[in-house]
């Protein structure tokens, strides 16, 4: 199973070796999708965790045990490829750089690997051609 979440970083857990205990305490592996993260301040990482179901769960409470803020991303980012226009109005507002507009094809390009469903892209667009597809529990 595979899990997104967003980690913010007390400044007093920065120096934690947060992806190796996952590895060796929990069997989780982490791909780091993003990270903001330096000594002695506040830091922020977007994590993509994989293992059982029941080990996620575990390493969760662990990580909340060490203080880290926990942001579970609900679902995913859709385009109506019949709506959208490619106006790449999405693409100034995404954070990740993973809607993207540019020369020649000018045509809106989504990775949804980078995607950190922010929804900051939503309100943005004005035919309303993005749309949050929640996961089913």
């Amino acid at each position: 199973m595979k899990r997104r979440l967003t980690l913010h970083f007390p400044r007093e857990a920065v120096h934690q070796p947060i992806t190796y205990r996952l590895a060796v305490d929990f069997d989780v592996a982490a791909k780091i999708l993003r990270a903001q993260v330096a000594p002695n301040q506040s830091g922020t990482m977007v994590v993509e965790l994989s293992g059982d179901i029941d080990e996620l769960q575990a390493a969760e409470l662990w990580l909340e045990s060490l203080g880290l803020g926990i942001n579970r991303a609900p679902g995913q980012i859709r385009i109506d490829r019949e709506r959208c226009v490619d106006c790449g109005i999405c693409s100034g507002v995404c954070p990740s750089g993973a809607l993207s507009f540019s020369a020649p094809a000018w045509r809106l390009a989504f990775d949804a690997q980078r995607c950190l469903v922010c929804e900051q892209c939503i309100p943005s667009c004005p035919l309303e051609a993005i749309t949050l597809v929640l996961d089913q529990p």
